[in-house]
């Protein structure tokens, strides 16, 4: 969950926090100071103890592999922070034009059932060209 509430489609899974500073800077692979840069601008926001040390979880380590990769494509730190953001809008978007997509599916079947009760067959109906032909004999 981003700071302003919206999802990033992360699991609960990969958001639990089981590394300490050092070995997610490894995993990462860049130093430690880096991520104390990194969420002292806003681009992670990683668990604390009781104590208040740093957890990293499964999740931030991809984070942090996607800021390295928009770092070394040229972006500044706050280029990184804008793309993350705009790449979490777009993830919220899409899963609100699923949802919408979703519901007016719903809606449409409603109407085609709703239509399909109110129309008559046609066998049913009283035959409009009777009344000509019974003149016609």
């Amino acid at each position: 969950m981003w700071r302003d509430g919206v999802s990033n489609g992360a699991s609960d899974r990969s958001r639990r926090a089981l590394y300490v500073i050092s070995v997610a800077a490894e995993l990462a692979g860049v130093h430690p100071q880096t991520l104390r840069i990194y969420e002292r601008k806003g681009l992670l926001d990683p668990a604390r103890t009781v104590g208040g040390s740093r957890r990293y979880s499964d999740w931030d380590i991809v984070q942090l592999r996607r800021i390295q990769d928009l770092t070394n494509a040229g972006l500044n730190l706050e280029g990184v922070r804008r793309v993350l953001e705009l790449e979490a809008e777009v993830a919220a978007l899409k899963a609100e034009l699923v949802e919408v997509r979703r519901r007016a599916a719903e809606d449409v079947d409603r109407v085609h059932r709703q239509y399909r009760r109110d129309l008559v067959p046609v066998r049913n109906l009283p035959d409009p060209w009777l009344p000509f032909t019974n003149q016609r004999s």
